[in-house]
C-alpha cells in the first residue's frame, strides 16, 4: 500500500506575526498509524523540504505517544526533512493520499494547483481520499472530470466553528472551513464533543474534525485500502 502523505509549507499565522505549520500530531498519529499497518508512506508538501510545525503542537499538552516516537526517530526524522515537492507527485503512483492539517493549508493548499490536480486524478480513480481537521479545506475548489464541484453532496466534517472559535483564530483565518464545506454543497457535521474524535466517511472520502481524529482517519483508511486489495 503506497500511501501520499500532504502536508503544508506555510508558517504565517495571517498577519498577526505568529507562526504556524503543521500541526505535529496529525503528522505523527496518522503516519506511525500507516507505516505500522504495513503501507508505504511518501511524504510531499508545495515547496518540498521541512515542513513548518505549528509551535502550538509543540507545548507540552499537545504532545502525544506519537511525537514522542517522532522524536527519537531519526529515519522517519529525514523523511520529514526531505518531503517531496508537491509537483513531482502523481496519482498514479499512490493507492491513497491523506491530508493533514495545521491551519497552514488555509492558505497555501486550497488554491495549489498541484493538490487540485492531484485530487482530481484521485476522485477520477476512485482512490481514497483522506483529511484532518484543517486538511478537508483542500477540497474546497476540487472538481471533477466534468467540471462539477466534488464536494456538492458529499457527507463530510473538519475543524469546526465552534473549536476555531474556543482557539481565538475564527477572525484571523482566511475563511472558516464548515462554511467553506456547507457553501461547496456538502453536508457537514460535528462530533457532540469538540475536540473529541469524529469521522465522517463518505464513499472513498474520509474526513476527520480536529486533531484527535487523525488517528481514526488513517485507521479507517487503512481498512479502506484494505478492502480494495
Amino acid at each position: 500500500m503506497n500511501i501520499l502523505m500532504v502536508m503544508t509549507s506555510h508558517d504565517e499565522l495571517g498577519t498577526t506575526g505568529r507562526k504556524t505549520g503543521v500541526w505535529l500530531d496529525e503528522f505523527a498519529q496518522p503516519y506511525y498509524d500507516m507505516i505500522d499497518g504495513g503501507a508505504t508512506v511518501t511524504l510531499a508538501s508545495p515547496y518540498g523540504g521541512r515542513p513548518p510545525i505549528d509551535p502550538a503542537s509543540e507545548v507540552p499538552s499537545a504532545l502525544t505517544n506519537a511525537t514522542a516516537r517522532f522524536a527519537g526517530d531519526t529515519v522517519a526524522q529525514g523523511a520529514f526533512h526531505h518531503t517531496e515537492p508537491l509537483m513531482d507527485m502523481h496519482a498514479n503512483h499512490f493507492g491513497a493520499v491523506f491530508y493533514c492539517g495545521g491551519h497552514g493549508p488555509l492558505w497555501d493548499l486550497v488554491d495549489n494547483v498541484f493538490s487540485l490536480s492531484l485530487l482530481q486524478a484521485f476522485a477520477a480513480s476512485e482512490k481514497p481520499i483522506a483529511a484532518v481537521c484543517h486538511g478537508p479545506m483542500v477540497l474546497k475548489n476540487v472538481r471533477l472530470s466534468t467540471g462539477a464541484i466534488f464536494l456538492t453532496g458529499r457527507h463530510v466534517t473538519g475543524f469546526s466553528n465552534s473549536e476555531e472559535e474556543a482557539v481565538g483564530l475564527a477572525d484571523i483565518v482566511p475563511e472558516s472551513l464548515e462554511n467553506a464545506m456547507i457553501a461547496r454543497g456538502a453536508t457537514y457535521s460535528k462530533g457532540a464533543i469538540d475536540f473529541q474524535p469524529y469521522v465522517v466517511v463518505d464513499g472513498t472520502l474520509i474526513t476527520g474534525q480536529n486533531p484527535a481524529s487523525s488517528g481514526p482517519v488513517a485507521m479507517t483508511l487503512l481498512e479502506m485500502m484494505a478492502v480494495r486489495h
